[in-house]
C-alpha cells in the first residue's frame, strides 16, 4: 500500500473508527496492516493493550524501548507479563550505553538536557524499530495532555512515516483502571504509589494530590513529551 492509498484509507476510516471499540480498532489495524507492531511502556494504558492484542492476535510483535534507566518495578512488570502471556517482548536498545553517554555528553545528561537524553535513548531507537513496520499501535489518550488532545484513532504519523493507531484515544483514566480491575491485569505497582505516568527513573517523580497526572515527568523542565508522539 503506497502513501496515497494509506492517506485515502485513513480519511475514509477515521470517522468510522472513532465510534469503534478499542478491540475493534486493534482487529482492523492488524487485519489491514499485518506488518504492525505495538510500542509498550508497561504503563497502565499499555498493559491493557497487551491484554487486548494477546486475545486478538498473539503473534503480533510487541516491543519496548529499554533506556537502561527504567525503574526496577517496570522491569519486574515486564517479566511478570512475559511469563503470564508466554510472550517475548522485543527489546530495543539505544546505540550507546549509559557509560558511553556519560563519556560523550557528561554525567546526568537527563538533568542538563533532557531532550538530548530522550533523543538518544528513546527517539532514535524508536525510529530504528519503526522503520521495519508499516503501522504501529500506541496507548496514548486524548486527556493525558494538551499535546494529545487531537489524537485520532487512526492517523498518519508524519514524524516516523507510517500509519498510527490509538485504540484507547477516547478512554479516560477511569476506563483504563476499570478494564485492569475487571480483567485482573498485571500492572506496574508504582501506580499505587502516586506514579500515574511512569518513565525513566531519573525523570519521574511521585505526583501530589491535585497535581496534573503528568506533572511527575521531567519535573522542573518545560518538557512534557519525550518526542515519541508529535
Amino acid at each position: 500500500m503506497n502513501l496515497l492509498e494509506k492517506e485515502d484509507l485513513i480519511r475514509v476510516q477515521a470517522e468510522e473508527l472513532e465510534h469503534a471499540t478499542a478491540e475493534e480498532v486493534i482487529a482492523f489495524a492488524i487485519k489491514t496492516f499485518p506488518n504492525i507492531t505495538f510500542a509498550c511502556s508497561f504503563g497502565a494504558e499499555d498493559v491493557v493493550l497487551v491484554d487486548m492484542i494477546q486475545k486478538i492476535s498473539p503473534s503480533t510483535d510487541i516491543f519496548y524501548l529499554d533506556t537502561d534507566f527504567h525503574f526496577k518495578e517496570t522491569y519486574e512488570t515486564r517479566d511478570r507479563m512475559a511469563e503470564h502471556y508466554s510472550l517475548e517482548f522485543v527489546k530495543v536498545s539505544p546505540l550507546i550505553t549509559p557509560e558511553e553517554q556519560a563519556a560523550q555528553f557528561g554525567e546526568e545528561l537527563w538533568r542538563v538536557s533532557p531532550n538530548e537524553c530522550c533523543n538518544i535513548r528513546k527517539v532514535e531507537p524508536l525510529t530504528r524499530i519503526l522503520s521495519q513496520y508499516e503501522a504501529w499501535i500506541t496507548g496514548i489518550r486524548r486527556d493525558q495532555a494538551p499535546t494529545r488532545a487531537n489524537s485520532k484513532k487512526i492517523e498518519y504519523d508524519t514524524k516516523f512515516g507510517l500509519v498510527k493507531f490509538n485504540p484507547i484515544a477516547a478512554w479516560t483514566s477511569e476506563d483504563v483502571w476499570n478494564y485492569i480491575r475487571a480483567n485482573d491485569i498485571i500492572y506496574n505497582p508504582l501506580h499505587d504509589q502516586n506514579y500515574p505516568s511512569i518513565g525513566c527513573e531519573y525523570c519521574t517523580r511521585q505526583v501530589s494530590p491535585g497535581e496534573d497526572p503528568r506533572a511527575g515527568r521531567w519535573s522542573g523542565h518545560e518538557k512534557t513529551e519525550c518526542g515519541l508522539h508529535k
